[in-house]
């Protein structure tokens, strides 16, 4: 199908975002103001962080500052994959962090758990459902990939299949499947949006004082306070959680370690039971390919297939720009894609279209850090897959804001940090020589030039 047709009405908005019932902003702190913790950004960090501080201490006084609303930008642009991973998949737990990956396998698993009980307990209305994910082989090469996977699954206990090309194709019908792998109970599927606006609404039942609208544009020491600056406003802070993910952050350390990539998604019109018979899709599981540049995809509550991935790209001097979300090349390459791995669906049409950017480090998943004499604690670095991860960072960066020896602070994966990225110039270079490494290794059969497996031993990289 040509994917211009299939592209030619669709929405540039998020799907998640376009709902009649999304809940109107809070205003925005106008004067001054004072808390025991001030959070500052309203994405899914700074909510679990937020609701989880009260949690623990129903007395705390907590103000959560946004920039712009609740869930308007990674939090209510993704795939909505709430994954028990904590390391951003096994393969890279397994290269970073092996001695300790039982435990933090455990650790995820438990937290996923919670994630489920706090949507329960507090009546959270975003579809969510435990169905598990399909990690698909698409070349030959990758069925090496996810026996290894496999293997290293199995070994840790967890609930993982292996699924040949006739058992692949019985759960979803694709003619590129080769085989697979289902992880049964490691992923969740949720509606991305409503689990951030139902954290609010938890967060603002439970106390939590939320001002959207609200950038914070300097924050400093006052003695025995943090100062935080917005337009309109002031708060002195005796604990400030930073939650800022990719943008601007308040604290100049960061931008090291970080750079904004952006991601892009597709969503089809509702497939009819007809049409959605043809590929199966029963047991609505989501998927990922085992490629370097992979898609991930899904079925949203009312049977539209979610679309996403593959791009991955930087714009030189990281720079964030509105215009960046939207991208004719990748929107045509993914509807192209994705008639290649659904024939059968020639015909269906595209009705959202967009893009997003994600905070992406060296070593794939996020780090932790504090300053301000530890009066200041931030989680930042999720590379993609912070829909589950974000509230163990926000317990870590409670757990450091207190000063609490726990499971999660002994953790050498919590107390290193990434490598730094180089600067500018040079930065860009590195991460477009990596983008075109990446494509190339996909090409030839997974092998990995010269440049990626330095990479691999310095332990600095770029993924998608």
């Amino acid at each position: 199908m040509d994917p211009s047709k299939a592209l030619a009405d669709a929405e540039r908005r998020p799907y998640w975002l376009d709902k009649p019932d999304r809940p109107e902003p809070v205003p925005p702190l106008i004067g001054r103001t004072t808390a025991d913790l001030a959070v500052v950004g309203g994405g899914y960090t700074g909510l679990w962080t937020a609701l989880l501080a009260k949690e623990r201490d129903p007395s705390l006084d907590v103000v959560l500052l946004e920039g712009d609303v609740i869930g308007w930008a990674a939090s209510g642009r993704n795939g909505g994959f709430c994954s028990a991973s904590l390391t951003h998949g096994l393969g890279n737990g397994l290269l970073r962090w092996p001695d300790e990956l039982p435990v933090l396998e455990r650790l995820g698993r438990g937290n996923l758990d919670d994630i489920a009980a706090t949507i329960d307990r507090h009546g959270i209305g975003c579809d969510f459902e435990r169905t598990g994910e399909l990690h698909v082989a698409v070349a030959p090469w990758q069925l090496a990939v996810l026996r290894r996977q496999y293997a290293a699954a199995r070994e840790l206990g967890l609930d993982v299949e292996r699924l040949g090309r006739d058992r692949i194709r019985a759960e979803l019908d694709s003619p590129t499947y080769l085989g697979g792998l289902w992880n049964r109970t490691g992923c969740a599927l949720l509606d991305p949006a409503r689990l951030a606006w139902g954290l609010r609404a938890a967060c603002l039942s439970l106390g939590v004082r939320v001002h959207e609208h609200t950038p914070v544009r300097r924050l400093c020491d006052a003695g025995r306070v943090l100062r935080l600056y917005t337009p309109a406003g002031r708060v002195d802070a005796h604990r400030v959680a930073l939650a800022t993910g990719v943008f601007p952050p308040l604290l100049r350390r960061l931008r090291a370690y970080l750079i904004p990539v952006y991601d892009y998604a597709l969503v089809t019109e509702p497939l009819p039971p007809g049409r959605l018979a043809e590929i199966g899709w029963r047991n609505r599981q989501g998927v990922s390919d085992a490629g370097n540049r992979f898609h991930y995809y899904r079925l949203t509550r009312d049977n539209r297939i979610l679309w996403g991935g593959f791009d991955a790209v930087y714009h030189a001097g990281g720079l964030i720009r509105p215009w960046y979300e939207q991208r004719d090349a990748t929107f045509e390459r993914l509807a192209v894609h994705f008639f290649a791995t659904f024939p059968q669906l020639e015909g269906v049409r595209f009705t959202h279209r967009w893009g997003g950017v994600i905070d992406t480090c060296a070593r794939f998943s996020a780090f932790y850090g504090t300053a301000y004499r530890s009066r200041l604690a931030y989680a930042a670095g999720y590379t993609g897959l912070g829909v589950g991860a974000a509230r163990f960072g926000a317990n870590v960066i409670l757990d450091l804001l207190t000063g609490q020896d726990t499971e999660r602070t002994r953790l050498r994966m919590v107390r290193e940090k990434p490598l730094p990225f180089p600067p500018e110039p040079l930065r860009s270079a590195v991460v477009q020589l990596t983008r075109w490494s990446l494509a190339r290794a996909d090409a030839r059969g997974g092998r990995r030039n010269l440049w990626l497996r330095l990479l691999d031993r310095l332990g600095l990289g770029f993924d998608s």
